[in-house]
């Protein structure tokens, strides 16, 4: 339900793509969604934003693969405490009956350790694996961020937009890389432009996700945006689109981006005013949502790789 975003609408061929020695790790890796890779990725990019936008930018490579693995590990930790709240839900909901905990190829024990690790692997990569100078702030960030993250599951039970909880917990995605390259969290307009961006953004996307569970979200007394936003969802997403789009570019030309980014600027930004006028069709069907969402981590992989290249040297002079 709800959750962090998997793409659980698109069926999961995993099993049949491992060898078949490695084919009992089908359910870990199924309770993990790595064998649904956009959710992991479309985390990965505000942390990218964040890197690239930085005074300092371009990141060393070494700093880049740290975060890429504490994101990794953070997401996997998401995605098992979501699944240990909803697993008495989703077995009656359409899109999760064949998650792990719901199917029942799993239990609540192996489900607590393997949250126990991706938790484990996320605090070493803050210890070990980020600058010394910055841990401390790192390590204050990466604890602050453990409530909204663990909480966020049961958001649905007790708010009526918690894929606003979810944009605060995406927020941190974007503080800690920050964090992690510059030792502060006084950016200026930079850092609160790509912070504001990536939460707006965040909820756009997760807001489309809890369209394609309305009916059964509706029938079951479980609240998301799309519910209380009612016929107006598809303008509040459009909207957030824009910002961002607005935000993102403040935020480039602040810190000098090159032509690169401005070029990918644009088509992101087309893309995305097309995605949100896609929303008011009428009568989209379910896989819709699902083709929307892999299409926000392309646009935001598309602004990703346009900061790379727009500051390949540090920006312009």
């Amino acid at each position: 339900m709800g959750a962090t975003p998997n793409a659980d609408h698109a069926p999961s061929h995993q099993g049949r793509l491992l060898p078949r020695a490695l084919q009992p790790l089908e359910p870990w890796l199924a309770l993990l969604r790595w064998d649904k890779p956009s959710g992991r990725l479309i985390l990965l990019i505000p942390a990218g934003w964040s890197l690239w936008l930085t005074p300092a930018a371009p990141p060393p490579a070494l700093l880049v693969g740290w975060i890429v693995l504490g994101g990794l590990a953070v997401s996997g930790a998401g995605c098992v405490a979501n699944d240990l709240w909803d697993r008495r839900i989703d077995p009656l909901v359409e899109r999760t009956r064949s998650r792990p905990l719901a199917s029942g190829r799993l239990g609540v024990g192996s489900a607590l350790v393997l949250l126990a690790l991706c938790l484990l692997a996320a605090l070493a990569v803050v210890v070990w694996g980020l600058p010394a100078a910055h841990r401390s702030l790192c390590l204050a960030l990466a604890v602050a961020a453990l409530p909204p993250v663990l909480l966020y599951p049961s958001a649905k039970r007790w708010f009526a937009y918690p894929q606003a909880v979810l944009a605060l917990c995406w927020g941190f995605a974007v503080l800690i890389p920050w964090a992690a390259a510059s030792g502060t969290l006084a950016g200026g307009w930079p850092l609160a432009c790509t912070w504001l961006a990536t939460l707006l953004w965040t909820f756009g996307f997760d807001t489309v996700y809890a369209m394609a569970d309305r009916p059964d979200d509706a029938a079951l007394g479980v609240r998301s945006s799309a519910l209380s936003l009612g016929p107006h969802a598809a303008t509040a997403v459009g909207l957030c689109y824009g910002a961002t789009a607005a935000l993102l570019a403040l935020a480039a030309a602040l810190q000098g981006a090159a032509w690169p980014f401005w070029l990918l600027w644009l088509v992101a930004s087309a893309g995305w005013l097309r995605e949100a006028l896609l929303l008011r069709r009428p009568h989209l069907p379910r896989s819709a949502f699902g083709l929307h969402f892999r299409h926000q981590v392309w646009l935001g992989s598309l602004l990703l790789l346009g900061l790379v290249l727009g500051r390949a040297d540090g920006g312009l002079p």
